[in-house]
């Protein structure tokens, strides 16, 4: 399975797929691995065997452009959406590289190990393209300068960047609960002959879900006791919050959510969603 989602992703990052296919193999490998990671819980815990183990694994996060921070959050939430939990190294406002350390089981993390790259590229291209149309939109308003338009787009960059984060964590949420709920229907579904099954099923599930939470916060705990909060960008484009966030809820990821009804987005923004804490660093 692993080798499958590897030639799917390697086949998204070729230069000659279109970005349509490329996302569409992005997105194969998005539910390839999520599908597995639980699969893989419940097959375990029908077995009889301990549950998956909780491990450690750092990803460098570019500061090129001076978008590092922006980038942090998104991958952040995402990971989180994986049941992880993360600390940031280096998480200064420059252009550096910082460290984000990512504590989850190690199916968890093998699955962002590998989709980090793809969607992270997803979501720089959308941000690139959507701050520049942006920037030659309001140029055609007034006469800004130089210094200002620049400015602008790098408030749009963030936010857009941020926003797209946020949406693309939600929708994987939602994919896990689908499955949750799934298997509980399945369960009720079945011989009531097969109890001893269903329960075993139904353990696996919870160990995907919520009793992996459980574990991954007391190893988040014993390897950072002590974490300060760092300050959340100030910077802020309302604009490029909204595309971002529509962007997110729209990129491909194979998660089968809808994105819109009735013209509108499923999930609105939270109006405070732009004051929410970067998450922690040391």
């Amino acid at each position: 399975m692993v080798e499958r989602v590897r030639g799917l992703l390697r086949m998204a990052e070729d230069p000659s797929v279109t970005d349509a296919e490329s996302q569409a193999f992005t997105a194969k490998a998005a539910e390839l691995m999520t599908r597995h990671a639980i699969q893989e819980a419940e097959a375990r815990a029908e077995r009889g065997e301990e549950p998956d183990a909780i491990s450690r694994m750092d990803h460098v996060v570019t500061g090129l452009g001076g978008h590092g921070k922006a980038r942090v959050k998104a991958l952040a939430d995402i990971a989180a959406a994986y049941g992880c939990q993360s600390a940031v190294r280096g998480n200064t406002s420059d252009t550096t590289d910082r460290t984000i350390i990512l504590v989850g089981t190690v199916d968890a993390l093998e699955a962002l190990q590998l989709l980090f790259p793809s969607i992270s590229n997803q979501m720089e291209a959308s941000a690139k393209f959507m701050s520049s149309t942006h920037v030659a939109d309001i140029r055609e308003l007034r006469n800004y300068t130089r210094s200002e338009l620049e400015t602008e787009r790098k408030r749009y960059y963030r936010s857009f960047v941020r926003a797209y984060g946020q949406a693309v964590a939600e929708r994987i949420r939602e994919f896990r609960a689908r499955m949750q709920e799934n298997a509980a229907q399945d369960e009720a579904d079945g011989d009531s002959g097969e109890q001893g099954s269903q329960e075993a099923s139904s353990r696996g599930a919870d160990l995907v879900l919520r009793e992996d939470v459980h574990r991954v916060q007391e190893e988040f705990q014993k390897q950072f006791p002590q974490l300060r909060k760092h300050r959340p960008e100030r910077t802020h484009s309302a604009a490029g919050y909204r595309a971002g966030y529509r962007r997110g809820r729209q990129a491909e990821l194979g998660l089968e959510t809808t994105v819109e009804s009735g013209g509108k987005e499923t999930s609105p923004l939270p109006e405070n969603a732009e004051k929410a804490g970067q998450g922690s660093t040391r």
